[in-house]
């Protein structure tokens, strides 16, 4: 398992990657920045998207009760954001 160290340095490692290789392409050098930082943030995003659906169908296949109860947590807390976001 990856500490948060660990998930730091490769955060850090990709876009270091990512921002050389749009610079390579020839653009500009904070586009390249911004480009770079886009990706990872929407990879970032990705897994964890991934990884509660994982934790939602394990709670569902061994933990039916506790499933419904996530199920509402997760919908009440993007009510809550989509009100923070909206006010």
């Amino acid at each position: 398992m990856f500490s948060q160290t660990n998930t730091d340095l490769v955060r850090q490692q990709a876009l270091a990657a990512l921002t050389a290789a749009f610079l390579a392409q020839g653009h500009p050098v904070e586009y390249a920045k911004h480009m770079a930082t886009a990706a990872v943030f929407q990879t970032d995003l990705e897994l964890r998207n991934a990884q509660l659906s994982r934790l939602i169908a394990w709670l569902k296949q061994e933990y039916p009760a506790v499933h419904q109860e996530a199920i509402l947590l997760i919908e009440t807390t993007r009510e809550e954001f989509e009100r923070r976001v909206q006010g």
